[in-house]
């Protein structure tokens, strides 16, 4: 697989012709579930979480020594049809906000053991109004595409994702009506607190680009490029590159699942690899991760973005894997299974 994607031509073979996992450890990893000192499946979906590390780690330990968080930062030129109570410029100064450890993915990121990391994608940038015009070109698609592949480290032991972007649930909103159906009014969500005109407006605007761009959608990356966003193409990147390199994912919320949804309906696997983190409070969120057939880890209410519900589920994977790697087994620890029980 190339380092970067030239074409949209190549992009898609990438996303088409995917790495399926390591099936024999995710299944030597339920064997050794089977045997250690608990009732059966009684850590419930904890012992789905380490057999799902198992098999997406290329043979690697089972470890969570190295977590990273990258958060991702965009702007979008629909901000113009008033789909949003807080202006572009607020993008900017919640990067600086990130930097200076003052936003609550960092403490987050910290009560997580993670290391954290913010992107500014097209130098913040805004995309084009989508209700006027595809969001991106092919070229400014491509490059965020590459970015966020670009972004993931091969070293890490899981990838949590986030995004940062005045706007982009109603960009959200109409990537997922794009890939999955519906109107305006089916999607859109109230994002960082718009009234009930702004709602109106973001459905609007959301019906706008579907009228505008309809006949493409029926193209996953060419519905990412027209209704997306340039943070959202990079998060699409980061989690194909994640597949590539053995590391899982945990995506966010409403806007990063959006952005990786592409890799769904290119190819029905194209997510095994990742898991969404919690079920927003947005909208759209629990209708898109019912479309997808995801079932989210946590459900908090929140509705933030900034990867923190990401961050929030890391430990819930350190604590499957340091389940499933230390405890002993019946038999090392000389307890009797049931079926000793009913042989005596």
């Amino acid at each position: 697989m190339p380092e970067s994607f030239l074409t949209i031509a190549a992009l898609r073979d990438a996303a088409t012709s995917l790495w399926r996992g390591d099936a024999d450890a995710e299944a030597q990893a339920a064997a050794r579930d089977r045997i250690l000192t608990k009732p059966p499946g009684s850590l419930g979906r904890l012992e789905r979480i380490a057999q799902w590390h198992a098999r997406w780690r290329r043979g690697r330990p089972m470890v969570l020594e190295r977590i990273d968080v990258i958060v991702f930062a965009g702007n979008h030129g629909v901000v113009a049809q008033g789909v949003s109570a807080w202006p572009s410029a607020v993008t900017a100064q919640m990067v600086e906000n990130f930097r200076n450890g003052g936003a609550a993915i960092n403490q987050l990121s910290r009560v997580a053991g993670a290391t954290l990391r913010v992107v500014e994608v097209a130098d913040l940038a805004p995309t084009q109004d989508f209700t006027a015009g595809p969001a991106m070109d092919e070229a400014g698609f491509l490059a965020a595409v590459n970015l966020g592949y670009a972004s993931v480290s091969p070293e890490a032991d899981l990838l949590c994702l986030g995004e940062m972007g005045i706007g982009n649930t109603t960009v959200a909103s109409a990537l997922s009506a794009g890939l999955f159906g519906g109107s305006g009014t089916d999607w859109a969500g109230r994002g960082a607190g718009i009234d009930d005109d702004g709602l109106a407006r973001k459905a609007r605007a959301i019906d706008a680009a579907l009228s505008r761009h309809g006949d493409f959608t029926s193209d996953p990356l060419e519905a990412a490029r027209r209704l997306g966003g340039y943070e959202l193409a990079a998060i699409m990147g980061a989690t194909l590159a994640a597949r590539r390199h053995g590391v899982p994912v945990l995506l966010d919320g409403f806007v990063c699942t959006a952005a990786a949804a592409p890799l769904a309906r290119l190819n029905s696997d194209g997510l095994d690899h990742a898991l969404v983190s919690h079920r927003s409070a947005e909208a759209g969120h629990a209708r898109l991760a019912a479309a997808l057939g995801v079932e989210p880890l946590l459900d908090l209410g929140l509705r933030l973005g900034e990867a923190s519900g990401a961050a929030l589920a890391a430990p819930l994977v350190r604590a499957a894997i340091a389940c499933h790697t230390g405890m002993a087994t019946f038999d090392s620890a000389g307890v009797a299974t049931n079926s000793d029980a009913r042989a005596s």
